[in-house]
């Protein structure tokens, strides 16, 4: 599997295309990243590579996490993840190397960005699951954004799972597919993107190679 790094939403902006199109950009700075660790099927009965993202202080980092940094003769790392490889991809990688942009990415293909969404905390029907609202007439006072009847009768009795209900809304993990690099700066380690990205501003986001094709091409 290709390489996938760990970066920040840094915001959104529009840039104009070569065709004279303007296009909403989300600006990410994707990496740098570093290889702390590499797991090979002989030991670990799996080959994946370890990332690290952002420098940590080490009053900050638990002890057990210091000795694992300190075998790879690296600063402490803010966040680790793996990455599923295929053994001769892993070998072209070494414990200690910065890994950006370049290399990894190019404009005009395809990638998936993953984060998590924006927390909205406990939201009715009609923002969590855009229910209609009820008429506001003939007396109707403080139903008019229920959600109305939630089960049958006497049979089953019982409200089933995964019911359409008031709850806690967005703080979930969610991946968009196939937004386009439309350039790439890797001075500053920044990516721009065709499209909205999950989360918020400054939020957490890993991107890799897309694993759909796209119908665009």
């Amino acid at each position: 599997m290709p390489l996938e790094l760990l970066g920040r939403k840094v915001g959104m902006t529009q840039i104009f295309t070569e065709s004279g199109d303007r296009v909403s950009i989300t600006v990410v700075q994707a990496g740098p990243c570093t290889v702390v660790q590499k797991k090979t099927e002989e030991s670990d009965g799996y080959c994946a590579v370890q990332l690290g993202f952002e420098d940590r202080k080490e009053k900050h980092t638990s002890r057990p996490l210091l000795g694992h940094f300190k075998k790879s003769e690296l600063s402490p790392k803010r966040f680790l993840y793996e990455v599923r490889m295929m053994p001769d991809e892993a070998s072209e990688l070494a414990v200690g190397q910065e890994v950006g942009l370049e290399g990894t990415f190019e404009e005009g293909q395809r990638v998936d960005v993953t984060g998590q969404t924006k927390g909205r905390g406990f939201t009715g029907v009609i923002k969590r699951w855009h229910f209609s609202l009820q008429g506001r007439s003939h007396g109707t006072h403080e139903y008019a954004r229920h959600g109305g009847a939630i089960a049958a009768g006497t049979y089953p009795g019982r409200i089933f799972k995964g019911k359409k209900m008031a709850g806690h809304h967005g703080a979930e993990r969610r991946t968009t597919l196939n937004l386009r690099v439309e350039r790439i700066d890797p001075s500053r380690n920044l990516l721009f993107l065709r499209g909205a990205v999950p989360g918020h501003r400054d939020g957490l986001v890993r991107i890799r190679t897309a694993v759909r094709s796209s119908k665009e091409g």
